[in-house]
């Protein structure tokens, strides 16, 4: 669960960091990276 949240919180950065920059698409796949990051951690708070 922490590498989970670890992994989360980097892609967090990430995206706001391309948000900023302007890299929208770049943004869009860090969304859904930070997705997929967000849904692991339910999974594993659910078990």
């Amino acid at each position: 669960m922490k590498d989970f949240k670890k992994l989360y919180e980097l892609a967090k950065a990430k995206a706001n960091n391309l948000m900023v920059n302007g890299q929208i698409a770049q943004y869009m796949v860090a969304l859904k990276e930070m997705n997929k990051y967000k849904q692991m951690m339910l999974v594993v708070s659910a078990n």
